[in-house]
């Protein structure tokens, strides 16, 4: 699945990436690679959503949440993403 796919509030481990090879290693550089977890915050009318990555929130465009591929995650009580 997609992160276009998630539920807000909820939390996913990234998979993989599958974009252009100018986004991925852009999406490398704020930290979004595969491993990494992030939480859907808010979903904006025009496709955009609001994650958070690492303690950052980020808008994200329609295009590039449609290539980056995560699997759900396993919810921890403390909050701590």
């Amino acid at each position: 699945m997609t992160i276009l796919d998630g539920n807000i509030n909820q939390s996913y481990i990234v998979t993989d990436i599958a974009t252009e090879e100018t986004i991925m290693r852009r999406l490398e550089a704020l930290g979004i690679n595969s491993g990494t977890k992030l939480r859907v915050m808010n979903r904006k009318r025009n496709g955009t959503l609001i994650i958070k990555v690492r303690g950052t929130r980020w808008a994200v465009g329609r295009d590039i949440a449609g290539g980056i591929l995560v699997n759900p995650a396993e919810e921890v009580p403390d909050g701590n993403d």
